[in-house]
């Protein structure tokens, strides 16, 4: 006989309309906050007279503030009565600061506005993880990531041509005060999800926690599941890199820096749409063999990605790296939440949660930076060779940590 404990929803025949509800509120966030991050660069050059360096200042300031919000939305969501408000009202915030970037008039409005808009995202991002994991029993995690991820790869590919749409019509501002309304659709779906939610759970064991319980963190091996993240993390570059990328090896091979910079970006949409399908597998792939066993896979497929990036010399390389990098991050993305919400006990996985989330931020900006550097003062092929040292190094640390701690419900 199968024992359910009191603080996970009891075992169902399939996923329920919660998880999509999940799924959907990241496809819808996504899209709307997408619509405007397509238009920025434009917009904060073309419109306001701010340059190349506010641009990257906005972005990175916004970046970083996004992993310290995640890192403080753990604690906060601990409590199951204040996880759904928190889930729903990060949904909301986000939505109407990035909405608001149309209506700004100063480059430090919208660095304002983004920060906000970041911030949100990132506490509401613990919360949103303890929702789903309170729809599912342990043997579906995996598969609830899975849908929840791919509909935030969904989303980055309908943003952008939503606003492409848009934009001729209605202009840049309109459009882009228009991406609150696929926000107000992330915050209705979250609010099914939560009401699912809050039917399943039994009890309200975990109770508010406004600081971290690092001993318990370490106790529960929080620290080897993190390591082989963190490596991965450190290699994962910018898809803005890819993009250049691309578009460099296009226009060396004959195309027109327009066509080239074209051709590019429709590449990195086929990424996100091959990233969405790979999710749905990896939440399989994760609850039948392992999240480990499916993040190996998605990091060895990511050292073959940049291997391609790095020695590229003509387009079908270029489109193999997009494609092979869209399933490495799918699969990636979906074990690295779905490990450590199986890994540690219910009463710290928020906690766990906001760890993941800064150790995501902060990787993911050291690898860009350092990339960048290295693309500078060295090659192109010096870099993505740097960051596919980093994914083979997290192969290897994962394998050295198979005998980390048994996981816990």
């Amino acid at each position: 006989m199968t024992m359910t404990t009191p603080d996970e929803p009891r075992p169902s025949g399939r996923l329920g309309r919660g998880v999509f509800g999940v799924g959907a509120a990241s496809f819808f966030s996504d899209a709307g906050h997408e619509m405007t991050t397509s238009l920025l660069p434009g917009f904060v050059t073309g419109v306001l007279g701010g340059g190349a360096s506010a641009l990257a200042v906005i972005d990175g300031v916004a970046d970083a503030l996004t992993g310290l919000s995640k890192l403080a939305g753990g604690p906060l969501a601990a409590d199951p009565r204040r996880r759904g408000a928190l889930a729903r009202g990060g949904y909301v915030a986000t939505a109407l600061a990035t909405a608001a970037i149309g209506a700004t008039t100063a480059v430090w409005q919208v660095a304002g506005l983004r920060a906000l808009a970041w911030v949100s995202r990132g506490l509401r991002s613990p919360a949103r993880d303890m929702v789903l994991t309170d729809l599912v029993p342990r043997e579906k995690t995996g598969r609830a990531f899975g849908i929840e991820r791919a509909g935030d790869n969904l989303g980055a590919i309908a943003g952008p041509l939503l606003a492409s749409l848009l934009v001729g019509f209605l202009g840049v501002r309109t459009t882009m005060l228009l991406a609150f309304i696929p926000g107000l659709f992330a915050a209705i779906a979250i609010s099914i999800a939560i009401r699912e939610a809050r039917g399943r759970l039994t009890t309200g064991r975990a109770k508010a926690q406004l600081r971290f319980n690092l001993g318990q963190l370490r106790r529960e091996g929080l620290g080897r599941v993190l390591a082989p993240i963190a490596c991965f993390e450190f290699g994962n570059l910018a898809t803005t890199l890819l993009i250049l990328r691309g578009t460099e090896i296009l226009a060396s091979s004959g195309w027109t820096p327009a066509a080239a910079a074209s051709l590019a970006i429709v590449m990195y949409a086929g990424h996100n749409a091959v990233a969405a399908g790979a999710s749905i597998l990896a939440g399989h792939l994760s609850d039948r063999r392992g999240p480990r066993l499916t993040f190996a896979l998605g990091a060895a497929v990511f050292l073959v990605a940049y291997a391609a990036f790095a020695l590229a010399s003509g387009p079908l390389a270029i489109a193999g790296g997009f494609l092979l990098a869209g399933v490495g991050i799918g699969f990636v993305e979906t074990a690295e939440s779905a490990v450590v919400a199986i890994s540690v006990s219910a009463d710290i996985r928020s906690q766990a949660f906001g760890v993941l989330g800064l150790t995501q931020s902060l990787g993911d900006i050291g690898a860009t930076v350092v990339a960048g550097l290295l693309w500078t003062a060295f090659s192109p092929t010096i870099a993505f060779t740097y960051a596919a040292g980093w994914m083979l190094l997290a192969v290897i640390v994962l394998a050295l940590a198979r005998r980390a701690h048994r996981p816990r419900s």
